[in-house]
């Protein structure tokens, strides 16, 4: 490339070529006949659900202690009877929290009478519960009001169990954020709504993890509530105790299996004074199951996940520990995380400006080589704050700007710059042309 000589400012002529590639990445984004992104389909589909931190979450971080303040007991295959006798073994060693990360159906459920007398024996256990129990709520949009404000965060309607089942408790929403729309798609989750008011009522709900832990420990939910956040990103710490899966994560939380649990083979101190949550966790510890399972940033396959590696309510008993240890994920505002995106390739398109004005036959090389060191450096310094400060930089769109900074650069000065130049230079021949009337 010859040496360029342009003329007027480079501080214009960069904020300009800035708004340029924005506005080009805002079309290419918007007009799905483009399609430009087909011939990396495999390379995208592996790592479209891939996020920079998920390394610092996987591969980074060390694993943590067991945090003894919470217990987790399997369900397994047990039917209702069994859940039961489950609830009283446990309540009997005084827990101090109760959770149930399950819905249960009235009298209908089975049809016979031996499924109605053991709908009719939990009721009662659940109703004499003497540890503090909560029990899953949902929050959901009816149609109606799905078509005025779908995908938004408003809700006019509350899932509950069966009132008999709920006498006794406290009613909290177990909503995970996941892009699934149905039960059996691939559940990614990473963030979870702190609370969320039901229309009609007015009335406000607090996360299921969140009303255990206020109800363990009073004061351990005032630091989430004062965030005020619409979601709180999971710092998630790891999995349940289990012999069958060894892998670094699998030692934060203790957890009884279903037959440990009826046949009290436990050490009664884990549960005295602790939170205790139930739910499911497969057929039994070590059993071969993707099923209400979801996928979670500590899995150790990154991209192109195989298998699911987390249950529900294990989900639930990190966001309750991250509640009980006060260790959240900060992050920008979004507004804050645009700004710092257009700076960034607006400071960019500084520097490659110089260089296209003064060093033209460098241009192709030294602007590659930048824009390849400076991104390397960015991921690391964003892989570097999760893992060490649990700060979460997202800059997507802003380095997605700088890749594409280079390229864009030369159409805007080859093309976009020229063509206003003209389109501006006719304008003002023509009204120096104009003849001057007088009255």
């Amino acid at each position: 490339m010859a040496k360029q000589k342009i003329k007027g400012s480079i501080w214009i002529d960069s904020l300009f070529a800035t708004g340029f590639i924005y506005l080009f990445m805002y079309i290419v984004s918007n007009i799905s006949a483009f399609q430009i992104f087909d011939a990396f389909d495999s390379i995208g589909q592996a790592l479209e659900d891939m996020e920079m931190t998920d390394i610092a979450f996987s591969q980074l971080r060390e694993p943590l202690p067991p945090d003894t303040s919470i217990v987790l007991v399997n369900f397994g295959p047990l039917d209702r009877q069994g859940i039961a006798d489950q609830l009283k073994i446990i309540d009997k060693y005084k827990p101090k929290v109760i959770g149930i990360d399950s819905f249960f159906k009235g009298y209908g459920y089975g049809g016979t009478a031996d499924d109605t007398l053991k709908t009719l024996y939990l009721s009662e256990v659940l109703t004499n519960i003497q540890a503090e129990l909560v029990m899953v709520a949902k929050v959901d949009q009816t149609d109606s009001l799905a078509e005025i404000h779908a995908g938004e965060e408003v809700y006019d309607y509350l899932y509950l169990s069966d009132s008999m089942f709920i006498k006794n408790a406290h009613s909290a929403i177990a909503n995970l954020d996941t892009d699934a729309e149905f039960q059996d798609d691939i559940k990614i989750c990473r963030k979870f709504p702190p609370k969320r008011e039901v229309l009609g009522t007015g009335e406000e709900y607090l996360a299921f993890a969140a009303k255990m832990a206020q109800l363990y420990d009073p004061s351990s939910t005032e630091p989430l509530l004062e965030r005020d956040k619409d979601f709180e990103i999971i710092n998630y710490r790891g999995d349940f105790v289990n012999f069958f899966d060894q892998s670094r994560f699998s030692t934060r939380f203790y957890a009884l299996d279903w037959y440990q649990v009826l046949q009290e083979d436990f050490v009664p101190e884990i549960i005295e004074g602790k939170i205790v949550l139930f739910g499911y966790l497969g057929e039994e510890f070590g059993a071969a199951q993707w099923e209400d399972k979801f996928f979670t940033p500590l899995n150790t396959k990154i991209a192109g996940r195989a298998n699911p590696d987390m249950f529900g309510p294990v989900i639930h008993a990190n966001i309750v520990s991250m509640i009980l240890n006060r260790d959240y994920v900060d992050s920008l505002t979004e507004t804050q995380e645009i700004i710092l995106g257009i700076l960034l390739c607006y400071l960019n398109v500084l520097l490659f400006s110089y260089i296209y004005r003064n060093m033209g036959v460098w241009y192709d090389g030294a602007t590659k080589l930048i824009q390849v060191i400076e991104v390397m450096l960015i991921l690391f310094i964003i892989i570097q704050l999760f893992a060490t400060v649990s700060f979460k930089l997202e800059l997507s769109i802003g380095l997605f700007a700088v890749a594409l900074a280079g390229d864009l650069l030369e159409v805007y000065y080859g093309v976009v710059r020229n063509v206003v130049m003209k389109l501006l230079d006719r304008v003002s021949k023509k009204k120096r042309k104009a003849p001057v009337t007088s009255e």
